[in-house]
């Protein structure tokens, strides 16, 4: 094997993955102690061949952001969607600490999720996404990791 076909397989087998920070809402969106419920994800725009642009949305998805700012960690992010409920409804929940750790308790069938993992306290094999959030002056930016 030539030596840049042996770089080019060590390329293709190591994936570095950098944290990519897209902006999600602004501070005023966020309500102290409380969660509020943002849409993110990609969205493209297409020309069909009549030349008429069309918006498509791409992998968006419902998430709920808290902010508790006299927490240490003040801001967090997990999936909106409830998965025993079945409903979007997580960021209408309760925040409480359950074991010493910080919790969302879903409005519809009461069950807790850590906030630091998005692990169900009741059931540890049930779990929602987690994502890295951040101020960067009156923005709030959320962390979306990506292969480069």
């Amino acid at each position: 094997m030539s030596l840049a076909a042996l770089q080019q397989n060590l390329n293709n087998s190591f994936a570095i993955t950098r944290p990519q920070w897209l902006p999600i809402c602004q501070r005023s969106d966020l309500v102290t102690n409380s969660g509020v419920c943002a849409l993110w994800g990609d969205t493209s725009v297409y020309s069909t061949e009549t030349l008429k642009t069309v918006t498509k949305t791409v992998d968006q998805r419902s998430v709920a952001l808290f902010f508790l700012p006299e927490q240490e960690q003040q801001l967090y992010a997990v999936d909106n969607w409830d998965p025993i409920a079945q409903a979007g409804v997580i960021a209408r929940g309760i925040i409480a600490e359950m074991e010493g750790e910080l919790t969302i308790a879903s409005p519809l069938y009461k069950h807790h999720f850590r906030l630091s993992d998005g692990v169900c306290m009741e059931d540890s094999s049930i779990r929602l996404a987690t994502y890295p959030l951040a101020f960067n002056g009156d923005m709030v930016y959320i962390g979306s990791n990506k292969i480069q």
